[in-house]
């Protein structure tokens, strides 16, 4: 079988909850219309059973596979997506959506308030990853789909898989939760709290007002600095940088004298030209405030549910370390839930759900043909 890409593709919108319907948020707030940037890979088979939904991290968007015309860079997890690949093409169907309050096509702080004609901006309504996960279920719902054979995410995607477990459980066959964590701890809160402030504090933030003017780059930069500390690990950084100089390094006047300060820089750069300040600050909050035992216990959710779990974690992980993984994985087998779990031994620390191509497609592989077989043949 061939193991190459698939090749061009291209994003899609989907909009909804038009006036006079409205979409109701977990806060019993409302928009209306809401749109749904998403991408598909594959075919949707006759049956409607071979439909896989990936959800996407933090940073992450609809861009999960394949190339966009005239760009060279590729989706964010295009090793995972295609034909031979751990989601196969020429047997899944696969979507990808920006997540609601995203910036990269999706309705957010940064689309158009009907009202006013504006940005949103912070009259943009508190979102909850649950909320996110209801549009998802809108979207799904337009393809015809009853049930998805699998839903899958890291980090910020994994909670999404949580929160589908507890929402819409008779809607999925499995779910594969990957390096993430039942709820937030005080650290994984305190981190984003700085992030948050480090937006907040760039005189440019302007309360959120900032979409006439000059964006608050030199902040939303930052943030992104200090996350990507926490996306790697001691070790990778070692191997990735170790103590080199830069080669055209300053005299020291606090400029980027080290390797890996150019390199957090420029993240940060990077990070500011295709990302919306107040999406981070909304997104960031929503994962804080998440808590898939907020309403009653995780495990009580899945009682009496068929449904099969894949719960994938890194050794080196620091960010969302394996013991929150296997919280999940103690919650879905106390509640009957037919669950592995896999403890993956790399070095890139919260990366290497990105990074680990080889063993998470042998993975979720078999995983899937599993599922597959359970439920007849695609």
């Amino acid at each position: 079988m061939t193991k190459t890409g698939i090749g061009i593709v291209e994003t899609k919108y989907f909009t909804f909850a038009n006036q006079p319907d409205e979409f109701i948020l977990e806060s019993k707030e409302k928009l209306s219309p809401v749109t749904i940037a998403y991408e598909t890979y594959g075919t949707l088979n006759k049956e409607k059973n071979n439909a896989v939904l990936i959800l996407h991290a933090l940073s992450g968007d609809a861009h999960a596979a394949g190339f966009h015309k005239g760009e060279d860079k590729p989706g964010w997890w295009d090793n995972m997506i295609g034909p031979g690949r751990a989601f196969d093409t020429e047997k899944y169907f696969v979507i990808c959506s920006n997540v609601l309050s995203g910036c990269r096509g999706s309705t957010g702080p940064a689309s158009v308030n009907p009202k006013t004609n504006k940005p949103y901006a912070l009259d943009f309504p508190i979102i909850s990853i649950g909320d996110m996960v209801s549009a998802q279920k809108a979207l799904v719902d337009s393809f015809g789909i009853d049930k998805l054979l699998t839903v899958v995410g890291g980090s910020m995607g994994g909670m999404q898989v949580l929160s589908w477990l507890v929402k819409y459980p008779q809607s999925i066959r499995s779910a594969i939760p990957i390096a993430t964590a039942l709820r937030h701890s005080p650290q994984q809160i305190a981190f984003d709290e700085v992030g948050r402030q480090a937006v907040m504090a760039d005189p440019n933030w302007n309360s959120g007002n900032y979409y006439q003017g000059n964006p608050p780059d030199k902040g939303l930069a930052v943030a992104r600095m200090i996350g990507h500390i926490t996306y790697m690990s001691d070790v990778s950084m070692a191997e990735k940088f170790g103590r080199q100089k830069k080669d055209n390094k300053q005299p020291f006047k606090f400029t980027a004298d080290f390797e890996v300060e150019g390199y957090l820089r420029y993240r940060g750069d990077n990070f500011v030209k295709r990302f919306d300040a107040n999406s981070y600050l909304y997104i960031t909050k929503a994962m804080d405030n998440f808590d898939a035992s907020e309403k009653k216990p995780f495990h009580e959710s899945l009682l009496g549910k068929s449904v099969k779990v894949l719960v994938i974690a890194f050794k080196s992980d620091w960010l969302y370390p394996a013991y929150q993984s296997k919280e999940i994985v103690k919650a879905c087998k106390y509640a009957g839930i037919e669950t592995s779990y896999c403890e993956i031994d790399s070095t890139y620390g919260h990366d290497a759900f990105l990074l680990e191509i080889q063993e998470e497609t042998h993975l979720i592989s078999h995983f899937l043909k599993s599922v597959s077989q359970k439920r007849g043949k695609t």
